[in-house]
């Protein structure tokens, strides 16, 4: 193998990163360029600058990719409803593919050898990190230090950090008891005492929400404007897509919406409890099978729905830039062109209803699926013949003593 001149780090500014920093510069002898990306994990990020600084760092990327972020991965995803295992909305997985195609353009840009990332050898994060970077990127090394070094703890991770003066102004004061990742779409929650899948949650966790039972007592009513899948605005104001996201979090919080406790199946073939709080998610999910009711074709919508978890899968599991989610996501999109209109939903105390919905682009026939009478617009009588014809082999098996006990 050659030598490592530079990598390029995707840098939090946290302890682990911080490590790792001084780790590659010691291990490889090399340069490090950190990257730290604003997806809307609401914190400050700057820090994260001056920390990379205090340990050396001469090239500093901290990029604005809230954007791009939703336009370009959760939109996408939410056209196609992806939800993993029947509750996860995926708000982990789909930054991912989004942190690894900068890391390797920031590469690319500066010439750097070998990217590196934070995730440990036991989830996920590490399987999508890698492979959205050799798929954009077939020739980069990765560098992957909790696969490589002897630092198993955040005891281990201290007192490499008084041994090599790596300046930690979060050493002291209070920890959260919890590994956190926050974006635009949503906070996860793991670790402490959510390792004992019997024991509930506390309060004190959650972050964006309120507890549904502390909600509102009366209930707010939204209206979502669709073009293409995708919402455009709300209340008739119309707003870019990371802006429509951050409303929906607040709207969602505030009542209660989006909290999830959940035991899934890693890819890397552990089973692992977490907590997540997607509040514009939720609703966003909601809203869109809603406006979908009423503007795709019957089989179309049911072959999206086929597609779906496999689809939720492709994303789970790190598969973002293959070929086939590619195949399947320009099916979907496709599908989208119709799914235009306004969805009107109610939040209320942990619950998103749908009490409304309009398209211009409409299959909804009110003459047609009316219980009044209908004018002639549907003659019933053509149903006698429709369900002779569908119960033709049933009856045939029927008639040969093949009855189904």
């Amino acid at each position: 193998m050659s030598a490592i001149n530079k990598v390029v780090l995707a840098y939090s500014g946290g302890l682990d990163t911080s490590v790792i920093v001084r780790w590659l510069q010691e291990t490889y002898g090399c340069e490090v360029v950190t990257f730290t990306a604003d997806i809307g994990q609401g914190e400050e990020l700057e820090p994260a600058r001056a920390k990379a600084q205090a340990l050396g760092v001469q090239e500093i990327h901290i990029d604005d990719l809230r954007e791009e972020f939703v336009r370009d991965f959760v939109f996408p995803m939410f056209r196609a409803n992806a939800i993993y295992e029947g509750e996860y909305l995926l708000g982990t997985s789909i930054a991912r593919p989004l942190i690894a195609k900068r890391l390797v353009e920031i590469a690319t840009a500066a010439g750097a050898d070998a990217i590196s990332h934070g995730a440990t050898g036991k989830g996920n994060d590490q399987v999508r990190f890698e492979l959205g970077a050799y798929a954009l990127k077939p020739g980069i090394r990765v560098i992957a230090p909790w696969r490589e070094w002897d630092l198993g703890s955040r005891d281990s991770l201290m007192t490499y950090c008084q041994q090599h003066n790596i300046p930690v102004d979060f050493a002291s004061g209070k920890k959260s008891p919890y590994s956190m990742d926050a974006n635009l779409l949503h906070i996860s929650y793991e670790g402490g005492q959510l390792e004992d899948p019997w024991l509930e949650p506390e309060e004190s966790m959650w972050r964006w929400s309120v507890a549904p039972e502390a909600a509102p007592d009366k209930p707010a009513y939204v209206e979502l404007t669709y073009r293409g899948g995708d919402i455009v605005a709300i209340d008739g104001e119309t707003l870019s897509p990371a802006t429509v996201l951050a409303r929906l979090n607040q709207l969602g919080g505030a009542h209660g919406i989006g909290r999830l406790d959940l035991v899934e199946n890693r890819y890397v073939g552990m089973k692992s409890r977490g907590c997540y709080e997607t509040p514009g998610g939720t609703i966003m999910l909601k809203a869109h099978r809603a406006i979908e009711s009423i503007t795709l074709d019957r089989e179309v919508a049911h072959l999206k729905d086929e597609l779906m978890p496999r689809y939720a899968s492709l994303i789970y599991n790190g598969y973002w830039w293959s070929p086939e989610r590619k195949l399947v996501q320009g099916m979907i999109d496709e599908s989208q062109r119709p799914v235009n209109g306004t969805v009107r939903v109610k939040l209320y105390k942990g619950n998103v209803a749908v009490v409304g919905r309009r398209s211009d682009d409409s299959l909804f026939d009110a003459r047609i699926a009316t219980f009044e009478d209908d004018a002639g617009a549907y003659n019933q009588q053509d149903a006698e013949g429709f369900i002779k014809l569908n119960a033709l082999r049933l009856r045939i098996a029927a008639s040969k003593g093949r009855q189904l006990s």
